[in-house]
């Protein structure tokens, strides 16, 4: 579900793959540029709302925050 703010967004996602990131994120730049990217993409207006809308990092302009989604959690059950 979308909704319309008039806050800009503070990152921007591509509602497809379900990943967010910054935006002026090379590989997004790069695939707007060849025009497939525009019609699916999103924007949040913080990290917080794009994990809760189910989203991921993106692996080229976020590597920290990817790095820790990638990571299997690491509790165990007693």
């Amino acid at each position: 579900m979308s909704y319309e703010s008039a806050t800009p967004g503070a990152l921007g996602g591509h509602r497809r793959g379900r990943l967010y990131g910054r935006l002026d994120c090379p590989a997004a730049l790069r695939a707007i540029a060849k025009g497939g990217y525009v019609t699916q993409r999103v924007f949040f207006a913080d990290e917080r709302t794009a994990i809760a809308a189910g989203f991921r990092p993106c692996a080229v302009c976020m590597p920290q925050e990817y790095a820790a989604w990638r990571q299997p959690d690491q509790r165990t059950v007693s």
